[in-house]
């Protein structure tokens, strides 16, 4: 029979529960408590505060068997009755580990009152000096290290969602001195609003040098050219992956909507920050890199279109005729009446792709001309080429 089960109750588990069971109680009250995933709600920072004291007290044998015995305010006072509560005469400290009191305390016997309220304390109680508990960050530092490769794959792959890589991953998390007590009033994390560590403190410094940068993942994004012309927004699904308040990973749709400036290039990169996996460090960034599709007619020379006529060599001898359709519609009539190069070009300016960094300007419409020649001529044939040449 334990002397109360306040501690118990702070992690929803049993007097009777297993080491095991309360580092996995411990693990899904920190993940919901957590003041990083509790921006707005005000009482997570205390409620966080109190999961990790009682894991303090419990996951450690020797001071579970304590608190079993004599309660909670025992263990906040150092094992000093508060004035007034010892008797007299009567049976000794029987149960305390060791086989008995610790020297200087023979002669109390009993415990204090049931009656006093519970709270967590850390000020010193008379006669003698009160327990300290770590800082809760430390405790859930520690609490990452301890449960080693395979606990933190439960927790996100060895951060915390939402924590910014905070604590415990690689080189560890600076504990809190037990002289200086828990100190957990206002931001758990050295004053920062919304609960990241902030200023010049020793701990929140420690803590920004050791948060990783997050990851960037690049995905191509296949454009029109006619998109690229035009501007739009593409409507982008993606998969991510996130964990839930028990540390569970799931996977979850997105939809993005990627906005295509009109006059983009190839080659342009969209960035869109924390909408990747959930990684230590934070959630990835995801990065669309353009591809410009194939298109049928046109070819694209920075911010010139390019159309291409085919000629066969009777009509780059002697003449032709072509209507030549530009991006946005337009209708040019093309007549040559001599002979036309191989290669050669013309150009119409303002009518090719709009100039991203020159709004109302754009680039050129180049008509280029590849003459097909023949790939075999009969004897006649050369002989009448040869006298008309």
């Amino acid at each position: 029979m334990v002397k109360e089960t306040k501690l118990y109750d702070q992690l929803a588990i049993k007097p009777d529960a297993t080491q095991d069971e309360i580092k996995k109680a411990y693990r899904k009250m920190a993940l919901k408590w957590h003041p990083d995933k509790n921006k707005d709600n005000a009482a997570a920072s205390e409620k966080f505060k109190e999961c990790s004291q009682a894991y303090e007290i419990l996951s450690n044998p020797e001071k579970r068997k304590t608190y079993d015995t004599y309660g909670l305010e025992f263990i906040l006072r150092g094992g000093v009755p508060y004035e007034g509560d010892a008797g007299g005469g009567g049976p000794g400290f029987g149960g305390m580990p060791g086989g008995g009191m610790p020297s200087g305390f023979a002669g109390f016997e009993g415990m204090p009152s049931g009656g006093r309220p519970f709270t967590f304390t850390t000020s010193s109680g008379p006669g003698g000096s009160s327990y300290k508990f770590n800082n809760p960050n430390a405790t859930f530092s520690d609490f990452l290290r301890s449960m080693g490769a395979s606990g933190l794959d439960d927790l996100g792959g060895g951060g915390f969602p939402g924590m910014g890589g905070m604590g415990g991953m690689g080189g560890g998390m600076p504990r809190s001195s037990k002289s200086g007590g828990s100190s957990f009033g206002g931001s758990p994390f050295g004053g920062m609003p919304g609960g990241m560590p902030g200023g010049d403190d020793p701990f929140a410094r420690s803590v920004r040098q050791q948060t990783p940068e997050v990851s960037t993942v690049e995905r191509p994004l296949p454009v029109s050219l006619e998109e690229m012309f035009n501007g739009t927004t593409k409507r982008m699904k993606i998969k991510r992956k996130m964990y839930d308040d028990s540390g569970k990973r799931t996977t979850t749709d997105t939809v993005l909507e990627v906005p295509i400036k009109a006059g983009l290039k190839q080659g342009s990169k969209i960035r869109f920050k924390g909408v990747g996996d959930q990684e230590e460090g934070g959630q990835q960034d995801l990065v669309f890199i353009v591809e410009e599709k194939k298109h049928p007619l046109y070819t694209r020379d920075g911010d010139d279109v390019v159309a291409t006529v085919e000629l066969d060599l009777k009509e780059a001898l002697t003449g032709w005729k072509r209507i030549v359709t530009t991006i946005d519609g337009k209708k040019i009539n093309l007549e040559k009446s001599g002979p036309t190069q191989p290669g050669s070009c013309d150009s119409y300016p303002s009518l090719g792709m709009p100039i991203s960094k020159q709004p109302g300007q754009r680039g050129k419409f180049v008509v280029k001309y590849n003459v097909k020649f023949p790939t075999t001529l009969t004897q006649d044939q050369k002989q009448k080429l040869r006298e008309i040449l």
